[in-house]
């Protein structure tokens, strides 16, 4: 419990108090962000705000999670804590790379969409090889290679045998980092927006984690009565302490990043935070439950596919006036604050869905 506690405190006083040192840098360094011309017009006056600021939160998570773990607990890091934060930091290289190359071409567009891609899959792959090694004294490693809800389903790649099981298992854990990760990108376009859902969602995991933790299969305080239904998840508490760090990072940051934003997070930031929100579900088993959990990001991508798909299919028309769908708000003369907020709300509601469908399943079996 100390490192949990410990581990928050410290990402967000990292965050909170640094972030203006670092908005400093980056604007001597002129990493300043670019508008695209297509999109709503209000966001000219954003020219130049310092972007890239990714890179603060992960390293208050990282400082935060070491501090904690290394120096101020008996809990030391885990495989499944480091395998997050191998998630995290991987895909947010991917985005620094990206917006590095926008700040040095002075334009919008920075890695081409599928070197963006494979990037993202080189991650993805050397995480869901590695999430498969490191087995702790009960023989569990941090993944498996069955699908999750809200436990370990019965459907097990390795029912097509082992070498095209392994394969399957890898595409799929790509599928889910990729999506996940471009789906927290495409929500990034307002101020606040993506820190405060991801606040959200990456919070509940601390819930999950901890809830993991005391209903272990191999915990001390698990009732016996309960041993039928207790969880195998390697690390649990070790899920919950990552998750709280980045949750406590992100909360510093989101001081300076909610509107009128002193600096935004970038692709550095949204790729890292969607490799950690789906790094968090696969190593706690609940890898379709972000279905729910991270149901705001669903909305806004589907948003996007849904446009270009009648767009394609209409020969020009559309559904929204802008995609994703809080442009299309926006261009209908709502307040970007306004916008921000109700989006919090309706992604709060589906992450309480998610927790509460993780609880649900508890009393039910």
């Amino acid at each position: 419990m100390r490192a949990l506690l410990t581990a928050g405190a410290l990402s967000l006083a990292f965050t909170l108090f640094l972030t203006p040192l670092f908005i400093r840098l980056f604007t001597r360094l002129g990493w300043g962000q670019f508008i695209r011309d297509d999109g709503p017009q209000s966001h000219h006056v954003k020219r130049g705000t310092p972007t890239m600021g990714g890179i603060i939160f992960i390293l208050g998570t990282l400082f935060g999670y070491f501090v904690a773990t290394l120096l101020v607990s008996n809990e030391k890091p885990t495989a499944s804590g480091m395998l997050v934060l191998f998630m995290m930091v991987g895909l947010g290289v991917v985005g620094f790379i990206d917006d590095f190359l926008k700040t040095r071409k002075k334009q919008s567009l920075g890695l081409g969409g599928w070197a963006k891609v494979a990037g993202q899959v080189v991650i993805a792959a050397l995480f869901a090889l590695m999430a498969l090694q490191f087995p702790n004294e009960h023989g569990i490693t941090p993944a498996n290679t069955k699908i999750s809800f809200i436990r370990d389903l019965p459907l097990d790649f390795m029912v097509f045998g082992t070498i095209v099981g392994i394969v399957l298992y890898v595409i799929w854990i790509c599928l889910l980092a990729v999506g996940t990760s471009n789906a927290v990108n495409v929500t990034d376009g307002l101020d606040g927006l993506a820190s405060g859902a991801s606040i959200l969602a990456i919070g509940s995991f601390v819930i999950i984690g901890f809830w993991q933790f005391n209903q272990s299969r191999f915990g001390a305080g698990l009732n016996p009565s309960d041993a039928y239904r207790s969880y195998d998840v390697r690390d649990p508490l070790d899920i919950a302490i990552v998750a709280t760090a980045i949750v406590g990072g992100l909360i510093g940051f989101l001081w300076w990043n909610t509107n009128p934003a002193k600096i935004y997070m970038g692709d550095t930031g949204s790729l890292a935070l969607g490799g950690a929100l789906a790094a968090l579900a696969i190593v706690s088993h609940t890898e379709l439950l972000l279905l729910l959990i991270g149901g705001l990001f669903v909305i806004e991508t589907g948003s996007v596919i849904v446009q270009r798909a009648y767009f394609k299919l209409t020969g020009g028309k559309r559904i929204f006036l802008m995609s994703p769908i809080h442009h299309h708000f926006e261009l209908k003369g709502w307040a970007e604050v306004t916008i921000v907020v109700r989006f919090w709300i309706i992604g709060g509601l589906l992450v309480a869905a998610g927790v509460g469908a993780f609880y649900f399943e508890w009393l039910q079996s």
